[in-house]
């Protein structure tokens, strides 16, 4: 009887050991493991392999995999304009296990654009950082009689409709961009819409079209050989790699006017706030490194970064901000 319960309580001490190690494995706040991530992140990136998102994805997943400890797979789940991938990564477990490359695109514009989106771009997903931006640039041909964007508002107020301006499709950020433009600056132009941004630029360059907005790479050799005409670049401060042109805000007297292409990570709804912290404090970090401020700026980006508050205030902005405009102009789904 003596032994039995002495073997008895050697049992119940053992299971109450492991236990006890067991409880000390997971983290007290989320539950998962104190040395998240234990296994291979996917990172959801809905467009093509190639691009410049995708180009950007991979960057940064194998940054985070080296300081992490786990793999962080970069899986391209392109199409409908990047909501496949918003989509799926929107009804993932909220585990920190599956993420997604978040942008402009699919969470900011093609919302007020398409009602039938089975996501919400600010309910459906637990925002971590913004990972960089590209701004665009306001380019004309050379063709035209103007040394500033003053000037070209002052033409486009003497000529209502005759100026025209290029874009990569109807509803994307590009063509935008020239709404908003003329929104502020009280200017009617005519939109050319194109199937993709390099047609653009062709017409652009012979002069089909009076101007468009582009990404800074796109016609940086253009500007520099002389047959494109920039103008202007459409974010807040000048652009590194293009220090000469001024902002709209300092060329056009257009306070607050920023359009950009952007990008961020972000996870499921209730991803919890421990895996939120600890990807962020990476990221963040990875994100002032030099190595990628270098990289980002070959496609005409910059580096962001800050809290998970940031990027979520950024976000609701930039939504809203593009509602409008789509709303004032009265952009309709095809």
């Amino acid at each position: 009887m003596n032994i039995c319960t002495t073997a008895t309580r050697a049992l119940a001490s053992s299971v109450f050991a492991m236990a006890g190690a067991s409880a000390l494995a997971q983290h007290p706040a989320t539950g998962l493991g104190r040395g998240y991530p234990e296994k291979p992140v996917r990172l959801v990136v809905p467009f093509p392999p190639g691009g410049a998102a995708d180009i950007m994805a991979r960057q940064v997943a194998q940054k985070l995999t080296d300081a992490l400890g786990a793999q962080f797979i970069v899986d391209n789940r392109a199409g409908a304009g990047g909501a496949i991938g918003a989509e799926y990564v929107s009804r993932a477990v909220p585990d920190g296990y599956t993420l997604l490359q978040s942008s402009a695109s699919f969470m900011s514009i093609n919302p007020h654009i398409n009602t039938k989106l089975r996501y919400h771009p600010l309910t459906s997903f637990t925002p971590v950082i913004l990972i960089g931006h590209a701004p665009n640039v306001l380019a004309a041909h050379p063709s035209l009689p103007v040394k500033s964007v003053k000037d070209l508002i002052g033409l486009a107020k003497a000529r209502p409709g005759v100026l025209s301006f290029a874009s990569s499709g109807t509803g994307t950020i590009l063509h935008l961009t020239g709404e908003w433009f003329m929104q502020r600056a009280n200017i009617r132009m005519l939109h050319v819409p194109y199937k993709g941004a390099a047609p653009a630029v062709i017409d652009t360059l012979a002069g089909q079209v009076t101007m468009l907005f582009a990404a800074y790479p796109s016609i940086a050799a253009q500007e520099r050989a002389g047959k494109l005409k920039a103008l202007a670049v459409t974010s807040l401060t000048r652009l590194d790699i293009a220090p000469h042109l001024p902002t709209m805000a300092e060329a056009a007297a257009l306070p607050g006017f920023e359009s950009n292409q952007w990008w961020g990570i972000s996870g499921p709804a209730g991803l919890p706030a421990a895996i939120v912290t600890r990807l962020n404090a990476e990221l963040d970090r990875i994100l002032r490194g030099a190595d990628i401020k270098q990289r980002f700026a070959v496609d005409g980006a910059e580096p962001d970064g800050g809290a998970p508050n940031d990027f979520a205030v950024y976000l609701r902005n930039d939504h809203g901000k593009w509602g409008e405009v789509i709303k004032t102009a009265g952009i309709k789904g095809e």
